[in-house]
C-alpha cells in the first residue's frame, strides 16, 4: 500500500510503499478515503522537540480520518465490512483507574494512532474495534468524517460549560476555533467573539457565525467589548491558540466568575496574573481530546440535526489535495492563514 512514511528520528516524510496492515482478532481494518492534517502531523513532520518526545519512529502518522471497514478480527461484533466509519485516536489500555471509573479520555497508558502507532495517512489502517465510530447517516461526507476528531475536540470544549445567554470570548481561529464559534452559535450563545492575526481566518470566522472576528495584531480585546455593548466582561473563553499572550489578556477580559478552557498547547511557559484568577474567582480548565464516547454521541446528534451547523463545519476545509502531493497539504496546513487541510486517499 502507499503510506507517507517517517523511516528515522529525522525531518520530513516520504510516500512509500508498505506492508499493508494485518487485522487482529478484535482489530477492524479501514480503507483510507479522506485523512485530515493536524498541527501534531506538522510536529512529526519536521522532527522538532514537541515530535521527539512524543513519537517513535518508523511510523506511519495520521489520526483524523474516514473510510470505509474492509476486513473485521474474529472477536469484532459491532462494526461489519462495508461501513463508513471514522476513528478516535487514542488507544486506552482498559486497566488504569481512570478506564476502569469509565474516563477513558484520562487514560495514562494512552497509545495514540499516527503518534505511538502506525496511523491513517496511508491506504489502509487498523484500530481496534473499540475505537471506530460508524456513521449512520450519510450527510456526513468523506470531507465531515475526516474532521470529526477535531469537531470532538472543539465539542469537547465548548460544552464544558453552559452558553445559553452567555457571551464567550475565543482566542484562536484556526480550525478548531472555527468550529467552536459554530457550535456556540448553535447552541445558543449571546455574543461570540474570536481573536487571531490572519485576516482570512478571522473572514472564516465571521461566515461561522461570530458576533466580531478581532485582528489582535491592531486592536485589543477590551475595545472588542465595547463594540459588543459588554459591561462586565466574557462569562466563558476558549482559549484555543496556545500563543504565550492570549490566556493573560482573555483572563483580563472575563467576567468575575468566569470560566476559561484552555485546549491550546503553548509552546513556551505563559506568564498570567494569578491574584485576578483568585480574586476574580475564575476557573481554568485544561481540555485534552475528546470524551470516550460521550463526545461522539453529541457530534452526530449536532451534525445531523442541524442543517446551519453541518454546513459551517464543513466549510472549515478550504483545501482538498489528493495524497499524491502531501506536500503541498502540509505546506497549507503549516501557513496558518486557512482552514482545515484534508488528503484525499482515494487517488491510488
Amino acid at each position: 500500500m502507499k503510506a507517507l512514511y517517517k523511516s528515522g528520528p529525522h525531518a520530513g516524510l516520504e510516500l512509500v510503499d508498505r506492508p499493508e496492515p494485518s487485522t487482529g482478532a478484535s482489530e477492524v481494518k479501514i480503507k483510507v478515503m479522506t485523512a485530515g492534517i493536524c498541527g501534531t502531523d506538522l510536529h512529526i513532520e519536521a522532527y522538532d522537540d514537541a515530535a521527539k518526545a512524543m513519537i517513535n519512529t518508523p511510523l506511519v502518522p495520521g489520526h483524523e480520518f474516514y473510510g470505509e471497514v474492509v476486513e473485521v478480527g474474529a472477536d469484532v461484533q459491532g462494526v461489519k465490512v462495508g461501513d463508513r466509519v471514522s476513528g478516535e485516536g487514542h488507544v486506552v489500555c482498559g486497566l488504569c483507574r481512570n478506564c476502569r471509573a469509565g474516563r477513558k479520555q484520562m487514560c495514562i497508558n494512552v497509545n495514540s494512532v499516527g503518534v505511538q502507532r502506525d496511523g491513517a495517512f496511508a491506504e489502509f489502517v487498523v484500530i481496534p474495534e473499540a475505537n471506530v465510530w460508524v456513521h449512520h447517516d450519510e450527510r456526513i461526507t468523506p470531507m465531515l468524517g475526516a474532521i470529526f476528531d477535531p469537531f470532538g475536540n472543539a465539542v469537547h470544549t465548548a460544552l464544558q460549560f453552559p452558553m445559553v445567554g452567555e457571551d464567550v470570548l475565543i482566542t484562536g481561529a484556526g480550525p478548531i476555533g472555527l468550529m467552536a464559534v459554530a457550535i456556540a452559535r448553535h447552541v445558543g450563545a449571546r455574543k461570540v467573539a474570536i481573536t487571531d492575526v490572519a485576516e482570512e481566518r478571522l473572514a472564516l470566522a465571521r461566515d461561522m457565525g461570530a458576533d466580531l472576528a478581532i485582528n489582535v495584531a491592531n486592536s485589543r480585546i477590551r475595545d472588542a467589548q465595547r463594540e459588543l455593548g459588554m459591561r462586565e466582561g466574557f462569562d466563558f473563553g476558549m482559549e484555543m491558540s496556545g500563543h504565550r499572550t492570549a490566556l493573560p489578556e482573555m483572563i483580563d477580559n472575563m467576567n468575575h466568575g468566569g470560566k476559561i478552557c484552555m485546549l491550546g498547547l503553548p509552546s513556551e511557559s505563559i506568564e498570567i496574573d494569578w491574584g485576578k484568577v483568585v480574586t476574580h474567582m475564575l476557573t481554568l480548565k485544561g481540555i485534552y481530546g475528546r470524551e470516550m464516547f460521550e463526545t461522539w454521541y453529541a457530534m452526530s446528534a449536532m451534525l445531523t440535526s442541524s442543517d446551519v451547523l453541518r454546513e459551517r463545519v464543513a466549510s472549515v476545509v478550504t483545501d482538498f489535495i489528493p495524497a499524491t502531493e502531501w506536500e503541498q497539504g502540509f505546506a497549507a496546513a503549516r501557513n496558518g492563514v486557512g482552514g482545515k487541510v484534508v488528503l484525499d486517499w482515494t487517488v491510488f
